[in-house]
């Protein structure tokens, strides 16, 4: 196929490849291959880039074919591309450009060779590819395993649609549904792999059902401070593996086809004090293992970014009650910590710290993660067996 490619995309193409082996996402010479005879640019023809308004908000400017040096530039870069915004969000500011939150992405090459790497396909599987998308990723399995091998599924019907044409028009044809995958796959069929694109809070008990066992489930797992990409064995009703050396982050599952429900939030509990502390926002922002740990000690709270009054603004982390703490990244004081609440929550994340530190600041690869037949799950330190319980 690469043969029947223009020139200037087949340079640009090779030249993707190239930088994604010299980076270590594709470690294979047969993903190597199959990398370098599907085009990205058959699946993007249209994509929104990230823009600042002079109010400082972000928005998300139209780009495409119209400009085919710039269109082929960004599709052969190793960047995650926007290609669809959340209508309940989008607020039209002019001709080609919107605020609002993404729900669709081409995924950044490296992340998707990584993850490919990761799933270890072998000839004669049968892969189930949760979250469609542009199709690009659905090419990419198809080349490697046939079309009659590999099932897609994606939450929006027009995504599937289009996914559908360009994949044939490539000469594949896996089988696409528009559907919820959570809920499980609308066939009986059982997998060898299934590889998820989007994050949820928990492997859905569907999944592993519908895994065979000693195969195998990637996906993102969110937990709400942090996350990360998990790969796990099934064993009957069992499902356990760990973190993997690749990481990425994807878009949150969803039930709806194109928005996201918005989940209400207690207020902000009352502010109760200002103390110095040894951990800054700069130690969270800085350290993603630190915050997939910091995770596991307080499942499902959430990190956002604060602006006082005064103009400072700090990182915060909060809790469904309304318990909160923030640390300023940027101000004078970067080794205070305000906070409020029915408890200084501070304390656990200095505690997290201590820990991290203390064991030579272990990496997300030297986690495990297992789902019980019971559905509860929970995380653990490899080397020691630390354990900690993940409550959704």
């Amino acid at each position: 196929m690469n043969a029947h490619l223009p020139d200037d995309v087949r340079r640009r193409l090779a030249a993707l490849v190239i930088d994604l082996e010299k980076a270590g996402a594709l470690r294979s010479e047969f993903w190597a291959q199959i990398f370098a005879t599907v085009p990205r640019h058959a699946f993007v023809p249209r994509w929104y880039e990230q823009q600042a308004t002079e109010a400082g908000v972000t928005a998300w400017r139209l780009r495409d074919d119209s400009d085919r040096d710039a269109w082929l530039t960004a599709v052969y870069s190793d960047r995650t591309l926007v290609t669809a915004l959340d209508p309940a969000t989008a607020e039209q500011i002019d001709d080609r450009t919107w605020t609002g939150l993404p729900t669709s992405s081409s995924t950044a090459p490296h992340i998707t060779a990584g993850m490919l790497e990761e799933l270890d396909v072998h000839d004669g599987h049968r892969v189930w590819d949760v979250g469609t998308g542009t199709g690009y990723l659905t090419a990419l399995l198809c080349a490697r395993l046939g079309s009659r091998r590999v099932h897609s599924s994606d939450i929006t019907p027009e995504l599937v649609d289009a996914a559908r044409n360009r994949l044939a028009d490539l000469g594949y044809t896996p089988e696409l549904t528009a559907a919820d995958a959570r809920l499980g796959h609308p066939g009986t069929t059982k997998f060898d792999r299934i590889l998820a694109t989007c994050s949820v809070q928990t492997i859905p008990t569907a999944w592993v059902q519908q895994t065979r066992r000693g195969g195998a489930i990637l996906t993102d797992l969110d937990l709400g401070i942090e996350g990360g990409l998990v790969r796990v064995t099934v064993d009957g009703d069992y499902a356990g593996g760990g973190f993997t050396k690749t990481t990425g982050r994807f878009m949150a599952a969803r039930a709806d086809a194109h928005t996201y429900l918005r989940k209400p939030r207690a207020p902000y509990a009352p502010e109760a004090a200002t103390r110095p502390t040894t951990v800054t926002a700069a130690d969270v922002r800085n350290n993603y293992p630190f915050r997939l740990l910091l995770a596991f000690h307080l499942p499902y709270s959430t990190l956002v970014y604060h602006s006082a009054d005064d103009g400072t603004l700090s990182l915060q982390l909060q809790q469904h009650d309304g318990t909160w703490a923030r640390a300023p990244i940027t101000g004078d004081h970067p080794h205070t910590v305000t906070y409020g609440g029915t408890h200084n929550l501070w304390t656990t994340v200095e505690a997290a710290w201590q820990w991290w530190n203390d064991h030579n600041r272990p990496t997300q690869d030297q986690f495990g993660y297992a789902r019980e037949p019971n559905g509860q799950h929970y995380a653990w330190h490899i080397p020691d067996g630390r354990r900690w319980n993940l409550k959704p």
